[in-house]
């Protein structure tokens, strides 16, 4: 979860966006829209969340490692390869 004043700004900006690409979904279900446009709605949609995602683990991967890592090289290098594979996995 972002603590920070500017990472929950953020986070819920995105949520915001994210809420109204699903209100696009469904106006454009409920009008019949074709395929196409539904599934690169949908895929929008799902690099939203996937992002999202992404932000709130490397956060959550940064407090928990990060005090740690003050102390301990190794542990900074942890939480960096940490957030780098969750990059990679949500991309």
């Amino acid at each position: 979860m972002p603590h920070s004043p500017e990472e929950k700004k953020k986070a819920l900006a995105r949520v915001r966006r994210i809420r109204g690409q699903a209100e696009a979904l469904e106006r454009a279900l409920e009008a019949g829209a074709d395929c196409a446009p539904v599934l690169q709605q949908l895929a929008a949609i799902r690099g939203a969340i996937n992002g999202l995602m992404s932000e709130v683990l490397e956060s959550h991967i940064r407090e928990s490692l990060g005090e740690l890592g003050e102390a301990d090289l190794r542990h900074a290098q942890l939480a960096q390869d940490m957030t780098v594979l969750v990059r990679t996995y949500l991309k």
